[in-house]
């Protein structure tokens, strides 16, 4: 029995099934050359399995697949891709190449059954999605997103949340016709509308106006009563923060917990009156959490709590601000129903990762994770995969672990190796990959508290700005990290931090292009694509957030012109790291990162910008000659000021350009 150009798939029953064999049929017409030998059919049969599992079979000159529901269906289908076409989960977002073949034949004794899944409903958030939301592929904006779910859906993942706001709204429909349950954001209870958007010019508080919240909810739940659907609950501001910084009158937790007590409750009933079975949940998040486990926030019994890492992969309560109580987020009661809302990638505007990889090992995600499902943690994982590509590795990590409940870190390292970039690149790809979290800069004192790119960006911009607006003072936005009691402390706190991971990014970049040097076609380019690109991000980032220490200090120093000039070779930095993602925007990836706006690279550089002006206007202000004259002149043309200057004034770039090139020869 052979699969190849001419199999046929039959026995589909529904829109969700249809989408998993087209998906199936492209698959072996992008495995397979034409060709006019007759090829086996495979069919799909109802069979009374476990719920989500299949069968797949011989008959006779068949491939059957048996499933009691849609997604056993599915996931048998893409079990097939996988199994004999060798197409893997991240298949798109990897860039896959596939080695065309005539026919594949099936073994004569292949039967194969699936287990049920450790973690009943698994799936990913699709938020801070600000690449995806306007990159398009074949010039179709939904592309994207169809991959998305596609990805997941080969990951073995049953839910979702199909974006952030407006775009959640958006790709549910498409998220759920591909046939996956379809949840909500913490900050958007039933998946409704934002009150702020369906009455901009009210104030958004319930006491005010709890006739319009009911509206907005019941609406929400009018518009996905046909869809599979896990009710999220609960009741937070516009601003995705707690509800009280926009309501006064709620000042003590009895008070806040006892509004958003009723208001879980109302919203509960409200889905109970629609569907008796349907499925809710809750996020015991950030001040949700701490109101619970103080006792003040009562919830329904079948309610799914669904507690918490801080961002940086670690189970206790994140980071809000300064503060950084660090409580534990696990659950507490092995026979409630518990979940998890995990990240691989964060926003913060601190320290977090958002273009690259969680900076912490996949042991230490091991380890969490583990933790959770011996606390009974085991009914709902929501992972944040953010725009997907920069995070591969760690979301096939995670599926693996909801699948089996357990993995073997170093063999599947291998095989995600392995599976991407061949046998022949595998073995020093493996060895750059298990260096990453190694050569991460740590901030704190905490296992978890590795820097993503955020603290090479948004740091910069608070010392700067903290700078030019008061540079007697410290700033305040920087206490959840160092307790520098001045900025030039907090400034030398920063620069030692930055100064060792410069280095240490350097030597591990000097790895990485010996790697690349020795890798050929496709694997070559995946890896410059990945985490050669992420390597690069950070050396440059925090090359550049260095050399801005050091303008700093030469601010404080009133030696405006040194400051200038180390400042011009900051921007520089942050500008090679954004040409570092641009330059790999090749193929489909086209545009990819042009609205990097989280992290925004490109805006730290303008920052730095704004930063040589104001350093210029200090050191060179009002009339802007001395420097020019100093590296545009010779000596003795310089000495005679019988004309101040014989040209326009420069700019600031084609001034630091004439240091640079005076300095140290324009490297």
């Amino acid at each position: 029995m052979i699969i190849n150009s001419n199999t046929q798939i039959v026995g589909v029953q529904t829109p969700a099934v249809k989408y998993a064999a087209e998906n199936l049929r492209r698959d072996i017409q992008k495995v397979c050359n034409k060709t006019e030998v007759f090829g086996c059919q495979i069919v799909l049969e109802e069979q009374a399995l476990e719920k989500e599992c299949f069968c797949i079979r011989k008959r006779e000159n068949s491939m059957v697949i048996q499933a009691s529901d849609e997604l056993g269906f599915i996931y048998g289908i893409y079990e097939i891709s996988r199994t004999f076409l060798g197409v893997h989960a991240f298949w798109f977002w990897n860039a896959q190449e596939f080695v065309c073949k005539e026919e594949i034949a099936i073994p004569d004794d292949y039967l194969f059954y699936s287990k049920p899944f450790r973690i009943k409903y698994r799936g990913w958030f699709v938020n801070d999605e600000v690449l995806i939301h306007t990159w398009m592929v074949d010039r179709e904006k939904d592309k994207p997103w169809e991959m998305v779910f596609e990805a997941l859906l080969r990951c073995g993942g049953n839910l979702v949340i199909p974006g952030t706001d407006l775009n959640a709204r958006k790709y549910a429909v498409l998220a759920s016709k591909m046939g996956l349950i379809v949840t909500h954001h913490h900050a958007e209870p039933l998946g409704a509308e934002m009150f702020a958007r369906a009455y901009p010019d009210l104030n958004a508080s319930y006491d005010q106006y709890p006739e319009k919240f009911h509206g907005l909810w019941r609406d929400a739940i009018n518009r996905q009563k046909d869809r599979k659907v896990i009710w999220n609950l609960g009741f937070r501001g516009q601003g995705d923060r707690p509800f009280w910084m926009d309501d006064i009158r709620y000042q003590s937790d009895e008070a806040r917990g006892k509004l958003m007590s009723e208001l879980i409750q109302r919203q509960y009933d409200m889905v109970k009156e629609m569907d008796a079975n349907a499925v809710c949940s809750t996020n015991l998040y950030g001040e949700t959490m701490d109101l619970y486990k103080k006792d003040c926030l009562k919830l329904p019994e079948d309610v799914i709590k669904i507690w918490a890492d801080n961002g940086y992969g670690k189970m206790v309560s994140r980071r809000q601000g300064n503060e950084n109580p660090r409580i534990c987020a696990l659950p507490e009661k092995k026979e409630e129903a518990n979940g998890i809302y995990y990240h691989v990638s964060f926003y913060d505007l601190q320290a977090a990762n958002h273009i690259t990889m969680l900076p912490n090992t996949p042991e230490f995600v091991k380890r969490e994770l583990m933790e959770v499902l011996e606390r009974g943690g085991d009914d709902f994982w929501i992972i944040n995969c953010s725009n997907v590509k920069p995070h591969v590795y760690y979301l096939d990590l995670i599926a693996q672990l909801w699948k089996n409940g357990d993995i073997d870190i170093e063999q599947h390292r291998k095989e995600y190796v392995e599976n991407y970039y061949g046998l022949e690149e595998a073995g020093q790809i493996i060895e750059r990959l298990k260096e990453y979290p190694h050569y991460t800069a740590a901030y704190g004192k905490e296992e978890d508290e590795h820097a993503g790119e955020q603290f090479a960006n948004h740091v910069v911009r608070i010392l700067v700005t903290q700078y030019i607006k008061n540079h007697e003072k410290r700033s305040e936005e920087l206490l959840w990290a160092t307790k520098g009691k001045t900025l030039a402390e907090q400034v030398q706190w920063y620069q030692a931090i930055c100064g060792k991971a410069a280095a240490s990014y350097q030597e591990y970049l000097r790895k990485c292009r010996m790697t690349e040097a020795v890798l050929n076609g496709k694997a070559q380019e995946l890896f410059r694509d990945s985490l050669f690109l992420q390597v690069r991000i950070y050396y440059h980032c925090f090359q550049g957030a260095f050399l801005v220490c050091k303008s700093l200090s030469e601010g404080f120093q009133e030696n405006y012109q040194a400051a200038f000039y180390q400042a011009g070779k900051a921007r520089k930095e942050y500008l090679k790291a954004n040409d570092a993602m641009r330059e790999q925007e090749h193929g489909k990836w086209y545009g990819f990162y042009e609205n990097e706006c989280l992290t925004d690279i490109k805006q730290t550089a303008w920052v730095l910008q704004g930063w040589m002006s104001y350093l210029r206007t200090l050191g060179d202000g009002p009339h802007y000659y001395q420097w020019q004259r100093e590296y545009l002149y010779s000596e003795k043309d310089r000495r005679v000021m019988l004309i101040l200057n014989m040209e326009n004034h420069l700019q600031d770039q084609e001034l630091f350009e004439l240091m640079e090139a005076k300095l140290d020869g324009g490297k």
